[in-house]
């Protein structure tokens, strides 16, 4: 155990792939997720290759620095699937063959009308002294191994098995385990810096033990996240991050658009929803991104109406109605044109509202008077219309992806607002 008298748990992910830049360790997030809620927090995670020798090596070193230790993937029946080998070789246990489990396997073939391969046999091969957890949704079997007062859980690695399998078989476990009760909230914020966001909230970061706050910085978004902890309750642990939400949130007032997890273009469709208005947008540098976060959002045919991608100055002018001579005096990127190709959308599509995107991704195409970054976001409505003036950092990804998020909040400030 650490130095606070709790359990010290690690998460081991197997796989070389997962050590390649085309693969990403997300059952390790699951299991996060679920032991935390137990009260318990992770300590270490370690992705270790198919390598025999690695994974010996890491198993003794966890064995010698953790009390529980969850292990993914390594448990099928190819020859690069080691973990059974590893932990049995860093416990110095026998494998011992399990006719039952090969039966099982077997069987499992049958179902599928299809005959066992011979390399499946390797899977009936238990740790000496291990109970055997069973996969209701594939051949391998998991195990749970107790070794001088430390545990070995050893999970398949395809998602569907390892939840199934833990679900049902190793929290009911775990649950002899609790160390106390957690509850998660995340504040979601726009239109602040980070630095900002700290010098205003500074004062509210807790002394108390059993409640943490982080704040995290994202292309256009910060994230406050706030935990609490409470060994008796759940209700206290929850108690505690909403007190400290609500300060924040009294700090940070229309900052704030989520303590749920919405996305900005969620919350702003429910927005539009509950006021029985509608939405066009017109973009030209973000190319649809603007159109497409917001159809993304199941129901939102309630209230989008259309989205036109007026890329280049004839499509502004052809598909918009933009003045050829407005264009060419102002250039695509300004002001006067942001807010016509807000109004004529919005004209066009006889909505409540219109958002217009035009500005510079880059990374060419800027200039000393237009550099790349800058972007105009418009919002249009029945007897005005409203540009903001941004300047951007990033790449072209970054930039566009701000963009869009400043033209969401430019409506969702607009309708909280009128409230």
């Amino acid at each position: 155990m650490n130095s606070s008298g709790k359990l010290r748990i690690e998460i081991i992910a197997v796989g070389s792939e997962l050590l390649t830049p085309y693969y990403q360790d997300t059952n390790s997030l699951y299991l996060t997720r679920r032991i935390n809620e137990l009260g318990m927090n992770i300590s270490l995670k370690t992705i270790a290759s198919d390598n025999l020798d690695d994974l010996i090596y890491c198993f003794k070193q966890a064995q010698q620095r953790s009390d529980l230790i969850l292990t993914i993937g390594g448990l099928g029946p190819t020859l690069d699937d080691k973990t059974n080998e590893a932990v049995s070789a860093s416990l110095n246990r026998k494998l011992i063959f399990k006719k039952e489990i090969l039966h099982q396997i077997k069987n499992l073939f049958r179902k599928r009308n299809i005959s066992m391969p011979s390399v499946n046999k390797k899977q009936a091969y238990i740790i000496e002294g291990a109970e055997i957890l069973n996969n209701k949704k594939g051949t391998a079997p998991g195990l749970w191994v107790e070794f001088d007062s430390k545990i070995f859980i050893l999970l398949p690695g395809p998602p569907v098995e390892l939840k199934t399998m833990f679900e049902d078989q190793v929290l009911p476990r775990l649950l002899n385990l609790r160390q106390g009760y957690q509850s998660r909230l995340v504040l979601k914020i726009v239109g602040l810096t980070e630095s900002k966001t700290e010098s205003l909230i500074t004062d509210l970061y807790p002394e108390e033990n059993g409640l943490e706050m982080t704040i995290l910085a994202y292309p256009g978004q910060i994230e406050i996240h706030l935990t609490g902890f409470s060994i008796s309750s759940l209700k206290k642990a929850e108690n505690r991050t909403l007190k400290l939400s609500r300060l924040i949130r009294d700090r940070l007032k229309e900052h704030v658009f989520s303590a749920s997890g919405e996305k900005l273009e969620e919350v702003l469709g429910k927005l539009l929803s509950r006021d029985h208005s509608t939405l066009a947008t017109a973009e030209s540098c973000t190319g649809g991104l603007l159109g497409h976060r917001i159809t993304n959002v199941p129901g939102s045919s309630d209230y989008f109406l259309q989205g036109v991608q007026v890329y280049s100055n004839t499509a502004k002018i052809k598909l918009l109605g933009i003045s050829e001579a407005l264009v060419e005096t102002h250039g695509a990127v300004s002001q006067e044109v942001a807010e016509k190709m807000a109004e004529r959308i919005r004209e066009k599509a006889q909505s409540s509202y219109g958002l217009a995107i035009t500005g510079i991704a880059g990374p060419g195409g800027g200039t000393k008077e237009k550099p790349v970054g800058l972007v105009y976001t418009s919002l249009a409505w029945k007897n005005g219309v409203k540009t903001d003036k941004n300047l951007f950092s990033g790449n072209r990804e970054i930039i566009k992806f701000r963009s869009s998020q400043k033209a969401l909040d430019m409506l969702r400030r607009f309708l909280i607002k009128r409230d």
